[in-house]
């Protein structure tokens, strides 16, 4: 039993990274996507991306809803800090043309598995 308490005392004290609560979070979160939002004209021009500005906005939104469901606190933050660091790296040209465009790769269409599939996409 003395296991069992103490256990259940030290999760009560985890306490958050950042934000005191959901709103707070929240409004981290907002900001961190207007930067990102803002940025986007910037990237496209830095970067020589061959999107519409359209894609850019819709790639953003997706990458952020890929998230809306995750409701710790602790966690929200940890992810506001690594768009923070992301967004940081993007503006200050620490990454190349390949890692941003890296972000649209993940919407491609599978490789096809079946023998089919492979013969008539020419794959091996």
């Amino acid at each position: 039993m003395p296991l069992k308490e103490a256990l259940q005392q030290s999760i009560h004290q985890v306490r958050p990274m950042l934000s005191a609560d959901h709103q707070e979070a929240r409004r981290k979160v907002i900001s961190l996507y207007k930067s990102w939002y803002r940025q986007i004209p910037l990237v496209m021009h830095e970067y020589d991306i061959p999107k519409s500005f359209e894609q850019c906005r819709s790639k953003l939104r997706e990458k952020f809803l890929k998230h809306q469901a995750v409701s710790d606190v602790r966690v929200i933050d940890m992810l506001v800090v690594k768009g923070q660091m992301e967004l940081k790296e993007v503006t200050a040209r620490w990454k190349l043309k390949g890692h941003v465009m890296r972000y649209w790769n993940e919407s491609q269409e599978p490789k096809p598995t079946d023998f089919l599939s492979k013969f008539y996409q020419g794959h091996d």
